[in-house]
Parts: structure tokens; sequence; C-alpha cells
């Protein structure tokens, strides 16, 4: 991006005069569209089905991306704070849950050859990628990233730092992309994929920073960026543009967030999968309460397999002991159940002959 100017009042005419160039960005964007649909025309070639959805989210990603650092969002975001929370918004939020819908990785693993989709699949199963897409690490590196430069000194050293706002920029699309990679949709990232449910649980929690955030911001009576203001002669004051800035943040960051867990609850609907949907460690708890063991390789949900696996536990349970010798005279009724029932106590009562006892047989 080009140095740090000031920009007139914004009217209709300046929103569209004040595009900047962004040399690196916009190479970067070029090479990436025409990179995503070579590989989608290879795919074709190779009788793979890509969706134009997924097309299309690439794309506007790509828009996106481009108006967030190019557009007049780009020039009065260094004047106004709210505008730079705008940019903020559509870098941490919007770019990243639309590369993650495009699924780039898995086109590049399908598309591209043998040796890039078993180069992918070492990737996806190193240690070290699995690190990067682990709530344990995205969830506290995003909430980081949105208190530390928002909630600090970091913003007045970015009005006046043109390298600290790019590697702000830069951070938020990082941080924004591994939050979502395996949450917001199907892409090609680590084997199990995640629960939808814990997915769910996950995007909740985040919504925590960027509530935080924006009522801190809202309600503060304390400028925390003063260059904003200084930058410009028109507009609202310092004071109020960050309180504006922080409404933003706070409804904005939190809409965001709930629309893309709506589209977590679509895909969840869509797939109808139990694996994906509810996870091992629910099953194996349905595991253990109906067969007694998590290691049964049984599915519970097929009614035979699991009528033969409940029979076998009920054996296990009212049998004798494996250690204790049976007397050669004991027998053994094992009856079969069905799931539901309860096993019939065998009858100690005398057998019926047929007459009275006599005196003799009293005695």
């Amino acid at each position: 991006m080009t140095g740090m100017q000031s920009v007139p009042a914004p009217t209709t005419a300046t929103i569209f005069s004040t595009w900047t160039w962004s040399p690196i960005v916009d190479v970067l964007v070029v090479v990436a569209a025409v990179g995503y649909l070579y590989l989608v025309w290879r795919a074709a070639r190779r009788d793979l089905h890509w969706p134009p959805l997924r097309t299309g989210c690439w794309l506007a990603a790509l828009v996106v991306l481009v108006l967030a650092v190019d557009s007049a969002l780009a020039s009065y975001s260094h004047a106004l704070f709210a505008v730079h929370m705008v940019v903020h918004l559509l870098l941490i939020m919007v770019v990243p849950a639309l590369l993650v819908w495009a699924q780039p990785i898995r086109l590049l693993h399908d598309a591209a050859g043998p040796a890039t989709a078993t180069a992918i699949d070492r990737m996806r199963a190193s240690r070290g990628f699995r690190i990067l897409v682990s709530a344990r690490f995205t969830v506290p590196l995003y909430s980081a990233v949105l208190l530390l430069t928002h909630l600090t000194g970091f913003q007045q050293a970015m009005s006046t730092h043109m390298w600290i706002h790019d590697s702000e920029l830069l951070l938020y699309l990082i941080s924004g992309y591994l939050l979502l990679l395996p949450l917001a949709g199907d892409e090609l990232t680590i084997d199990p994929v995640w629960p939808y449910a814990l997915r769910f649980v996950v995007l909740a929690i985040c919504v925590g920073p960027d509530t935080l955030v924006g009522v801190t911001l809202m309600m503060s009576s304390t400028v925390l960026a003063p260059a904003y203001a200084a930058s410009r002669d028109w507009g609202p004051s310092a004071l109020a543009d960050q309180n504006l800035a922080g409404i933003i943040m706070w409804l904005g960051g939190d809409g965001l967030m709930m629309l893309i867990m709506i589209a977590v609850a679509g895909q969840w609907i869509r797939t109808a999968d139990r694996d994906t949907g509810l996870g091992p460690w629910l099953d194996g708890i349905r595991n253990r309460a109906l067969l007694g063991s998590t290691d049964i390789d049984t599915d519970v949900d097929h009614e035979q397999a699991a009528l033969d696996a409940y029979n076998a536990r009920l054996a296990q349970l009212n049998g004798p002991p494996p250690d204790k010798r049976r007397s050669p005279r004991a027998t053994c009724n094992t009856q079969t159940v069905a799931i539901g029932e309860s096993p019939q106590e065998p009858s100690t009562a005398a057998p019926h002959t047929g007459h009275a006892p006599g005196r003799d047989e009293l005695r």
C-alpha cells in the first residue's frame, strides 16, 4: 500500500476518486484468481465436478479483499476509526469465510496431481498443521488479535506507521482464516473433521471477544487513538468516532459470527451425518450405555447389530463368572431378548403332576 495521506471529506465523487494501488496485494489477487480458475479447468478435464458456488466464493473473497485494501474504505480507514473497523471485519471474518467455502486446499488436492495430493495429505497429518488449526491455538490467537489491536496503544501506533498498518491487516486475515478453516465449511483439513456441535461451541465462544471490544470502545470516555481525528479537519470528534467504531464492532462482529453459525447449521442439516454431527465422544457414551464398552466395533444405530451386541451384553451380565466351575447337573437356559425387554427369571415352583399329594407324600 502507498503511504498515508490526508483525505478530503467524503462525498460521492471522493468515494470513487480515492482508490489506491497496492502492488503486492493486487498482483497476488490476480495470481490467485488465475490459479484457481486453472485448477477448476483441470478438474473438469479429469471429469471431477467442481461446484460453481465454490468458484463464486473464491472470486467474491478476492473482490472483497481488493475493496478492503484499495477502495475508498482503505483511504478513509486512516482518518476514521469507524471505517477502519469495517475494513477489520471484512478481513477477519468475511474474506476468511469466503476462502474456506471456496475450498482451495481440496481443489489443489484433487486437481493438481498425485504428487501434490501426497504432499497435502502429509501436511494435513503433520503435528504443526494440527496445532495451527486447533482451537487451543486459534481461539486465543483470534481473541488476542482483537483485544491487543483495539484496546491498547496499537491503534495510535498503526495510525502513524504504515508498516504496522499493513502488518495489522495481514494479521487479521491470517487469524480469521485459521479460526474458520476447520469450523465454517467442509474444507480439506484434518481427520477426523470437527463435529458440528463442537463447531457451534467454538464459534459461540468467539462472540465474546467481539462483544468485549465493541462494548468497551462504545462505552469508553478515553480516546485511544487521537491520530485518526488529527489527520482531518472534518467529521466527528475522536471520541464520537471511537464510540461508533465500537458499535460497528459489537453489532457487526456478532452479526457476522451469527451468520457463519447459520451457515454451519445449514451444512449440518444437509449432511445429516451422525459421525460429524455428534462426534466420537458422544458415540462412545452411547456405546458404553447400550453395549457396555466403547471398544465394540458395532454401529448402535444398526438394528440387528445392536440387538446382537445387546444380547451378548446381557448374557455376560447374567451368566456365571468365567472362573467358576459349574456343576455337571446344572443346566443353563439362555434366552435371547430384544432391546427394551427384561430376561425372565426361571421358575422355582414344583412341577404339576396332575394329582393331589397323599398323606405319605406329605410326610
